[in-house]
């Protein structure tokens, strides 16, 4: 019994001693060679609020939370009751400025023709003036023969003062008839402008019927929904949040010597948690300007301690539009970069055909 014991104690030492080898030797094997760093991430989208322009009723939701939306799709309608009656009093408006403009544009052309008409009296006075001034001249001529009496003579000049006076009095008819005809022209002027201004309201309140339907800027998911049907909202306030899956990304950090030998445009490699199996190509579209400290979830404190620079990693909008319905945002996983761009990729972090 003392003898089976101790070889199996024997046996469970030697088994416990080779694990640890094998681990040992595993983890060697599979630590990253030193021109390769990597860092936790997640991955992430560009998110877009859907928020009405104006204040309003939210009238219907027409998608659901995780449904993927088209651009142009129709997300949510604004109840447009209240602009509704502002169109209608805005078109009621501008049919009565075009009447007003009509109106005025007939005064116009009423004052135009009494200038004619006094432009005519005119010529008529003149004649007449001249008729009495040669009957004057003639009938002076004659009292001065004595052909005629002095009556005579004192009617002709009475005569030829009334034709003087007739045309004053038909020259102030002309200018009061230009005067007449500006102010109707300007009236005419006054009426266009009420027409333009009633287009103008009619026009924006076009467009504010248009802005109450929301509408997808471009594809994506639909990520929550703020407000419901029946809800008030105020002017920007949030509908929906949708994801833009075209602009996907992961943010991660590096530190200083790491960060030093990369460039905007650097190659990276990602793995997922979910997908460990499969690199996801990618390239470096930012790199913070200033170190910061990590952040809490870096799980040791000597790593917390050290300065480190956020850098991003964009997803190509190529490959994304292939899978874009499986894309999916807050999935773990891990970015690598090389810090020496003429090295080679490791083996398992190779993209077919490399």
């Amino acid at each position: 019994m003392k003898r089976t014991s101790k070889w199996l104690l024997r046996s469970g030492v030697v088994v416990i001693a080779g694990w640890f080898a094998w681990s040992y030797f595993s983890q060697l094997s599979n630590e990253a060679p030193s021109h390769i760093a990597s860092g936790n991430g997640r991955i992430e989208a560009v998110e877009i609020n859907i928020a009405a322009k104006t204040a309003g009723r939210v009238a219907a939701i027409d998608v659901r939370e995780g449904q993927f939306v088209k651009q142009g799709q129709r997300l949510a309608v604004m109840d447009t009751a209240s602009l509704q009656a502002q169109l209608h009093q805005a078109q009621a408006q501008h049919r009565q400025a075009q009447s007003a403009v009509a109106s005025a544009q007939s005064l116009v052309t009423l004052r135009e023709s009494e200038k004619a008409a006094a432009r005519a009296v005119l010529v008529q006075r003149e004649a007449e003036l001249e008729l009495a001034a040669s009957r004057y001249q003639r009938t002076e001529q004659l009292a001065q023969q004595g052909s005629v009496s002095q009556q005579d003579l004192d009617s002709a000049r009475a005569a030829l003062v009334g034709a003087k006076a007739a045309i004053a009095a038909t020259q102030a008819q002309l200018a009061a008839a230009d005067a007449a005809i500006a102010a109707a022209q300007t009236n005419v002027t006054g009426a266009e402008s009420s027409v333009e201004a009633a287009a103008a309201t009619i026009e924006r309140l076009q467009v504010e019927l248009n802005d109450s339907e929301l509408i997808a800027p471009r594809d994506g998911r639909i990520q929550f929904i703020v407000a419901r049907p029946g809800e008030i909202v105020s002017a920007g306030g949030r509908l929906l949040n949708m994801l833009d899956l075209k602009d996907v990304y992961m943010t991660f950090f590096l530190p200083t010597a790491v960060v030093g030998q990369l460039a905007m445009g650097s190659e990276v490699r990602i793995v997922l948690d979910a997908a460990p199996n499969y690199v996801v190509p990618a390239r470096i579209s930012f790199i913070a300007d200033e170190a910061q400290f990590t952040p809490k979830t870096v799980e040791t404190a000597l790593e917390r301690e050290k300065l480190m620079f956020r850098v991003r990693a964009q997803i190509a909008p190529e490959l994304l539009a292939q899978y874009i319905e499986r894309v999916k945002t807050g999935l773990p996983g891990v970015a690598y970069v090389r810090t020496d761009s003429t090295q080679p990729w490791p083996e398992h972090l190779r993209l077919a055909g490399e």
